[in-house]
């Protein structure tokens, strides 16, 4: 793609823009007159440099793609950033070139979004300085740095870089359009939750209450954006869990469950942790036992959700429901109106939820897991692994695969026969997908059929690649968060523990219904007040100081001593708000079994069919890519599949738009392969080589 006319497009619409707004130096409204004056010189003078870096990467970034087919890295995915940023700033320029003269024109309104995308060009030109550093000291197609110095720099940029600019006005301008207004609906609902959260309520109507009220942060976008750059950087663990676990509640399910298919079969199964007698593999008259999980607290039941379309045979058994609660097809069996049961279909897919580890269950992956089993016509079973930090590694590992082996042990009631498998998981789970894989290789059972991996965490370190230098300005997976989820997983997280109940604030949904109305009414009266009474803060300079106790500033005391990574003349905006983070320290971050990308040849040689499936506006793209390219150099049957324009999770935003949904539908036929593919045989000397290595998973 030639990015020439980009450039001189905006250098245009900059000249045209400073042109009109000549003109109007004069007018009641000058001095913001001036102040866009000044910001669109300072546009100007940022695209002339940005030019430069771009050139230099398009010269090279294909060298870094998974095959000439599949474009897409870290490197590409930043250009592309800009290009959206640019693409705006374009398109706004326009706008006030042909209008800035007339009568219902805004002056104070369009210098303050022209004022936004400014700054957000700014911290993105940092990023290119950071991702150039990165391209020098990296060796020939590599992503990932292995210099841990040049990561702890980069870790000192974020924690101090301004970056609520990326989550006020111009929140979400990289993703597909269609997902901008949920965007904005989760980091509004986030800035409300989390003044809830510290204030420690525990009823739904205070909860309800601080959602609506939230019309201050609807009105005022810069004030939303520096409330959630400093929830994003400083709130713990606990609060995630909390947030991120609201897709549990009842409420939130069942609204979810509205627009989601109807399955015949939906059971929440308990199994006991009992030692299990498979088959080796390798030689089926020979037999290996699989020991209950054991890690941290002892043996314990293993939580699994099973999900089908059609009823089949085993899935009503006596057996089977002595396991279960049942969620779906016993309330049918209740009004007399059982289904027909079909013959136990050929295929099982197994799937491990997303979450970094630390929150959600199968719950909140129903909607999409529903569709799938109607569209492929197959059992899923959905493993509820424990959760760090109260499970870290290798709790959460031990207990997928021992679902993974009572799966295979006990198919018949699952309404297969098991003759091909295939794991699925997104983030986390595509993790536990490949780990689960890797650890069934090493006991020597069956090895599934299959892997569908949709954006995939395979390395949990902190090394720096140029797509996790998007953190910086992603609303769904910012660093401090990524940091807090791998700190939980491995088991490095020393915070106490605080019991459930105490923070969950939405705790409390079944109760007194007649107070949450009275408190939604009286919520609704305080948002519009709030809306009626909003009045837009002051902006800010974009290369001065600011009047909000979190806003931007120059280059300043902030900045720690010998982090300058910028040519001179150019520093990135900082925040007055520096971020805690604590930089994940623990050998366990190295354990093939934790981060799969560093697991030798000999654990992912006879690995099944690998499919990824990842996306270009995605944190941990350069995970997938780098993943991928390990197992086709070692001649391991691999496909990566880079979809555009969404964020990490887009699985669980299937239902939102075309773009998700078509997302999916990828997932799906990935799955499809592995259901359709010829059986692929593991020979005797594999199985022994694989067994002799035994490496320590835990």
């Amino acid at each position: 793609m030639d990015h020439r006319p980009v450039y001189s497009t905006l250098e245009a619409v900059c000249v045209d823009t400073i042109s009109a707004l000549s003109g109007l130096e004069g007018s009641p409204h000058s001095d913001a007159t001036a102040g866009l004056l000044a910001t669109m010189a300072c546009i100007q003078e940022h695209g002339r440099a940005v030019e430069g870096l771009v050139t230099g990467f398009t010269a090279v970034y294909h060298h870094f793609d998974f095959d000439a087919e599949t474009p897409g890295n870290g490197y590409r995915t930043l250009v592309k950033v800009v290009h959206s940023c640019i693409l705006h700033i374009i398109q706004k320029g326009r706008y006030i070139a042909t209008n800035c003269g007339g009568v219902f024109f805004r002056v104070e309104h369009n210098a303050g979004e022209m004022e936004t995308y400014c700054k957000a060009l700014c911290q993105l030109r940092a990023l290119l300085y950071l991702a150039r550093r990165l391209l020098g000291e990296n060796g020939h197609g590599e992503l990932y740095s292995q210099d841990r110095s040049l990561s702890e720099r980069f870790v000192r940029e974020y924690a101090s870089m301004h970056k609520a600019c990326f989550y006020g006005r111009c929140l979400g301008f990289q993703f597909s359009p269609s997902l901008r207004p949920f965007l904005q609906t989760v980091v509004i609902s986030m800035v409300s939750f989390g003044d809830n959260y510290k204030k420690q309520q525990t009823r739904l109507g205070r909860a309800a209450l601080s959602f609506i009220k939230s019309g201050k942060y609807v009105v005022d976008p810069e004030l939303r954006g520096a409330e959630f750059e400093h929830i994003t950087q400083n709130l713990d663990m606990h609060f995630w869990k909390t947030f991120w676990n609201i897709t549990e509640t009842e409420l939130i399910s069942s609204l979810a469950s509205i627009t989601s298919n109807t399955v015949q079969v939906n059971l929440t199964l308990t199994v006991p942790g009992e030692p299990l007698i498979l088959p080796l593999s390798s030689d089926p008259s020979l037999s290996i036992t699989v020991p209950p999980p054991l890690a941290h607290s002892g043996p314990g039941p293993i939580y699994m959700r099973l999900i089908s379309h059609s009823l089949r045979q085993g899935q009503d058994s006596a057996e089977l429901l002595g396991f279960s609660r049942p969620e779906g097809f016993q309330r049918s069996l209740a009004v007399g109106l059982r289904p027909q049961r079909c013959l136990p279909s050929p295929w099982l897919l197994l799937h491990f939820h997303g979450g970094g580890f630390v929150a959600q269950t199968s719950k909140s992956h129903e909607s999409y897991l529903k569709s799938w089993s109607r569209d492929l016509n197959v059992p899923v079973l959905s493993v509820d692994y424990s959760l760090a930090p109260e499970a870290p590694f290798p709790r959460a590992l031990e207990e997928c695969f021992y679902a993974y082996c009572w799966a295979l042990k006990n198919c018949r009631l699952l309404g297969s026969t098991a003759e091909r498998v295939c794991l699925a998981g997104d983030s986390a789970g595509g993790n536990l997908c490949i780990t689960v894989s890797m650890k069934a290789m090493s006991h020597g059972v069956r090895v599934p059929d299959g892997i569908m991996a949709a954006y995939p965490a395979t390395l949990l370190t902190t090394d720096a690649s140029p797509s996790r230098l998007l953190t910086l300005i992603d609303p769904v997976l910012p660093l401090s968060v990524l940091y807090k989820c791998i700190t939980a997983y491995t088991g490095t997280d020393n915070e106490p523990v605080r019991p459930n109940q105490q923070l969950d604030t939405l705790g409390a949904l079944g109760q007194d219904t007649a107070l949450l109305l009275g408190d939604l009414t009286q919520g609704a009266s305080s948002w519009l007040q709030a809306l009626l009474k909003s009045k837009p803060t002051a902006s800010s300079s974009v290369n001065g100081s600011t009047n909000g106790p979190r806003e931007a500033t120059p280059y300043s005391e902030n900045m720690p001593e010998g982090s300058r990574e910028f040519p001179e003349g150019f520093e990135p905006l900082r925040s007055r708000c520096l971020a805690e983070i604590q930089t994940p320290c623990t050998p366990i971050m190295y354990n093939p079994f934790v981060s799969p990308l560093l697991a030798p040849d000999c654990l992912l040689q006879g690995l099944p069919p690998v499919h990824l499936v990842a996306s270009a506006l995605d944190a941990l793209l350069d995970d997938s890519v780098m993943f991928a390219k390990k197992l086709r150099s070692i001649g391991q049957p691999v496909t990566l599949t880079v979809v555009e324009d969404l964020p990490h999770g887009f699985l669980s935003l299937s239902q939102l738009s075309k773009e998700t949904q078509e997302a999916s539908r990828i997932c799906v036929e990935r799955i499809r392969e592995v259901f359709l593919q010829e059986p692929a045989t593991v020979t005797h000397r594999q199985q022994s080589s694989i067994r002799k290595t035994n490496i320590a998973d835990s």
